[in-house]
């Protein structure tokens, strides 16, 4: 049994998060908790394997009781997140300080009783609860200039660079896209599980810590040199050959596993591209999202890495490419970052 605690101020969401983990046979809720005192004082008599966590709380709110839990009893945590631009920047912080996963607080007791919000949390509190915890590492950004480059056109790149993540991915991409140079070969398209307003907030959070500039996709985008396009929330994201120019174009289409974007929709778009040579590139998360896509850009002839299990927060998207024989090497996360430049080149 997974031992469960939940921290929240709302007795309401409490309650509802307790009833939806409940009906899992493999999940137990050992008790709840107001705020983040009473969170620390019963980790110590509960012994639970997880813990969610609510980020605004008052006596001590999510962040702090966060580094108490991580520093002290390494016990992977869920953060409870509202879908807001506030929420958003919060939430990021806390999965830099060490939190394996987020999940949306919903608005009103009538979306939490939809089959596919259970599924989430259930599916998410099992997978945290296998995760690695994770160590905080800080992130060593290079003196490289970094230019405006979307003020700038830039015709001679040869390469694309397709990444897909999850579970752990922020902290994952900010691991790889820091370690690139400014003038890379290379443009670069990442697809992160996100819903809207984070996605945002991820892409400006990475463009603050890398020599590349990154930026929320947006329709109509033309790739350039250097640059690297983060997939909305709720979008798919493909790139399509218009006259000279690589596209990105955004759709609504329906989801695909629940999800949208998806890694599989953007890989398979960029197998479809003749002219580059391609990289694929699978790392940590939930699920076997991008295992299609790799297998398609394979057979385009592109190259392809997949994360390896002792660095993954979740093995499962890597581990479901590598079982497709499509992958032409599994590396540690700060092996990545190398094998690209190596491959691109500058």
């Amino acid at each position: 049994m997974i031992k469960v605690l939940i921290v929240d101020d709302s007795a309401l969401i409490r309650k509802i998060l307790t009833d939806i983990l409940s009906s899992d046979t493999e999940i137990s809720v050992v008790g709840t908790a107001r705020n983040g005192q009473e969170a620390l004082d019963k980790i110590e008599i509960l012994k639970p394997d997880i813990v969610t966590l609510d980020i605004e709380m008052p006596l001590m709110d999510g962040l702090t009781t966060l580094r108490h839990i991580v520093s002290k009893y390494k016990l992977p945590v869920i953060m409870i997140s509202s879908l807001t631009s506030e929420g958003a920047e919060l939430t990021l912080k806390a999965l830099d300080e060490g939190a394996v996963d987020f999940l949306p607080k919903p608005t009103n007791i009538f979306s939490l009783s939809q089959a596919d919000i259970k599924r989430e949390i259930v599916e998410k509190i099992k997978a945290g609860a296998k995760s690695k915890f994770y160590i905080k590492e800080t992130v060593k950004k290079t003196n490289t200039v970094k230019v405006d480059r979307l003020n700038i056109t830039y015709a001679g790149f040869q390469n694309i660079i397709a990444i897909g993540t999850s579970t752990g991915g922020p902290r994952a991409l900010q691991s790889l896209i820091s370690e690139l140079p400014s003038d890379i070969n290379a443009s670069i398209l990442i697809v992160q599980h996100m819903p809207p307003k984070f996605t945002k907030s991820l892409a400006d959070r990475l463009n603050s810590i890398s020599n590349i500039k990154i930026k929320e996709a947006e329709d109509g985008d033309v790739l350039s040199r250097g640059c690297g396009y983060i997939a909305p929330g709720d979008y798919h994201m493909t790139v399509v050959k218009e006259s000279n120019d690589l596209v990105i174009r955004l759709n609504q289409d329906p989801q695909v596993m629940g999800l949208r974007p998806t890694v599989d929709k953007m890989m398979e778009s960029v197998a479809k591209i003749s002219g580059y040579s391609k990289i694929g590139v699978i790392l940590t998360g939930m699920g076997s999202d991008g295992t299609n896509g790799i297998i398609k850009m394979r057979q385009s002839g592109s190259y392809t890495i997949a994360q390896d299990e002792a660095t993954s927060v979740v093995y499962g998207m890597p581990k479901s490419a590598i079982a497709t024989n499509c992958i032409d090497i599994i590396l540690p996360l700060d092996k990545i970052a190398n094998k690209i430049i190596n491959k691109v080149g500058v």
